[in-house]
């Protein structure tokens, strides 16, 4: 393989787990009966609409078919990809859910 194609590869690789992120985010939303674009905002209120986020929503089940998403899991995904401000909204909704 090429530089390029290694390169390539990482990318991709990147935006897969990126999106698997997003979605752990978005189910764990729908399991709490909370609205993960009103809660993205917030974090980046100079952002628009996530089109990823979008798409995870569309693969969310209703919480009662959904497994268990724990708090620790969700906040360890967001930490690794550098989440912080979404991982701060989370950690307020969290609170709010005690």
């Amino acid at each position: 393989m090429n530089p390029k194609e290694v390169e390539e590869k990482i990318i991709q690789h990147f935006q897969g787990e990126e999106k698997m992120m997003i979605l752990i985010f978005a189910q764990w939303c729908v399991n709490h009966e909370l609205n993960p674009e009103e809660l993205y905002l917030r974090a980046y209120p100079n952002q628009s609409a996530n089109p990823a986020l979008k798409e995870a929503l569309e693969l969310t089940v209703p919480k009662e078919e959904a497994g268990e998403v724990s708090d620790e899991t969700l906040l360890g995904v967001l930490s690794l990809f550098g989440n912080d401000d979404l991982a701060f909204v989370v950690t307020e909704e969290i609170k709010k859910l005690a």
